[in-house]
Parts: C-alpha cells; sequence; structure tokens
C-alpha cells in the first residue's frame, strides 16, 4: 500500500507530540527524535527533557525537512524514527489473555484500509480491555504513522497480530474455546441480546463490503447493531466500538 503522493508507506514513523510521547514513555525502540528548530515551547521542551532522561538522540532539523518526510501532515514539529513496529503471533494474545487470568477478547479486522479506522479500533480496544487485534498481512492497513496518531498512543498497550489467513485463524481461535461473532447488518439479533460472557473475538469488516463472504460463514454468530435512521450503515471504527462497549460492560457484570 501506498501514502497520496506515491512513497511508500514506512512503518518506522512516529509523527505528533502525543504519540511521540507514548513512545518515549514505552518500550519501543526509538534511534532518534528530530525537532522542528526553534521548537523549544510546551509540550515539546517536556518532551526534549523526557527523551534526554532516557539518553535518546534529538536531532534539530528545518520544518521543511519534517514537512517532506511526514506521512501524516500533522507532525507537530516533531518526527520518531523507531524500529519499526514488532507484530506478535496469535499465541501470544492467547497467553497475555491467560497471565491476566481473564476470557480472551480479540478483535479480528477482515480488510481494514483506512489508517484512521484501524487507529480508532486500537484506541477504542484498549479502553475496552481487548487482549488483542488480528490483522491479514495483504488487504490491510498496517501499522503507519497515520495509525500512530489516530490511536492516541494506544497502540502501544495493544498487542497486533498480523496472519497470512484470517479464516484459518478463526478456527485456531475456536480450537482454544473462542466464539466468533461477525459484526454484521445482516445479523439475526441485536449485539445487546448476545450473551459475549465467554472467550470472545469479533469480526469487524471493510469499510466498503463489510466482513467478507466466507469470513462470515466462519463465524460462529453474526450480530447487528440497532439504528433507525436513514443511512442504513455506521463508520468501520464506531461500529466496532459500539459493539466492543457491549462486550465491555457484560464483562464488568
Amino acid at each position: 500500500m501506498e501514502s497520496g503522493n506515491n512513497a511508500p508507506i514506512r512503518e518506522d514513523l512516529i509523527e505528533g507530540r502525543n504519540p511521540v510521547m507514548e513512545a518515549i514513555k514505552s518500550r519501543r525502540t526509538i534511534e532518534y527524535i528530530m525537532v522542528s528548530k526553534g521548537e523549544k515551547t510546551g509540550s515539546i521542551r517536556e518532551l526534549i527533557r523526557v527523551a534526554r532522561d532516557k539518553r535518546i538522540v534529538i536531532k534539530e532539523v528545518d520544518k521543511k525537512k519534517l514537512d517532506s518526510i511526514s506521512q501524516t501532515g500533522a507532525h507537530q514539529g516533531v518526527i520518531a524514527v523507531i524500529t519499526p513496529y514488532k507484530y506478535c503471533d496469535l499465541k501470544d494474545i492467547l497467553d497475555y489473555a491467560k497471565e491476566k487470568g481473564e476470557k480472551p477478547f480479540i478483535i479480528i479486522l477482515d480488510e481494514i484500509e483506512d489508517p484512521h479506522n484501524f487507529g480508532s479500533i486500537i484506541r477504542t480496544a484498549e479502553v475496552c480491555g481487548v487482549h488483542g487485534i488480528i490483522i491479514p498481512k495483504r488487504r490491510n492497513v498496517g501499522v503507519t504513522p497515520t495509525v500512530y496518531k489516530s490511536s492516541a498512543g494506544a497502540i502501544e498497550h495493544v498487542k497486533i497480530a498480523k496472519v497470512t489467513n484470517v479464516n484459518n485463524a478463526i478456527d485456531e481461535l475456536k480450537e482454544h474455546g473462542v466464539w466468533v461473532y461477525g459484526a454484521d447488518m445482516s445479523g439475526k439479533d441485536y449485539c445487546f441480546n448476545v450473551d459475549f460472557s465467554g472467550a470472545v473475538a469479533l469480526v469487524i469488516g471493510s469499510e466498503g463490503h463489510g466482513v467478507s463472504k466466507l469470513t462470515r460463514k466462519k463465524c460462529d454468530i453474526l450480530v447487528k447493531i440497532p439504528m433507525t435512521g436513514q443511512i442504513n450503515s455506521l463508520n468501520a471504527s464506531v461500529a466496532g466500538g459500539i459493539i466492543m462497549y457491549e462486550i465491555l460492560k457484560q464483562r464488568i457484570k
């Protein structure tokens, strides 16, 4: 997948003050941080202080340089060059849930191509206590600078597994006793009538086509969201968020 200016999308950049600060505070390996010359006030000053405390190299550069390499168009005067995001395995997600003494709560993305949607889903997933997110290697956006920024730093706290085949991953989850629910307008029941108290994997489909036909058949249950307006569909991240909160509500109870 490529960015709008036809340059390859890089997974080794974090842009913006809050995302970079979250990266500094996390265990992420930062090669160095580029700060626009003259940017020494407010949150940038604090960012520089924390980075220096951790002995991270800081380079002052012209704003034009940041503009030229920025992939989000909103770097806010700071870009961190990092070791590319380290994806985990599906087993790591299941082990993480086991370590916490909780039943697995997993999100499966079926060809989400909008990085803003992906970032928003990560942000909601982190808040709702999701143990990990599964994405396909092809036809799905990876962890890009825009995803980092859209997640508001939440990506530092969520495990993401990149798999060759989503349907094979679903089969593996079922072997571990996980029930797979698909968010789909053709679902037989509303999400608030479904029992999500066990081990759960929620499949969220693409922005334009929803959950693919083959993956839909793999789901144990298709669930829908009540809608009464004239618009008969919701943004993927919004729809996913509504069901994630329903799952969280039931798990808290």
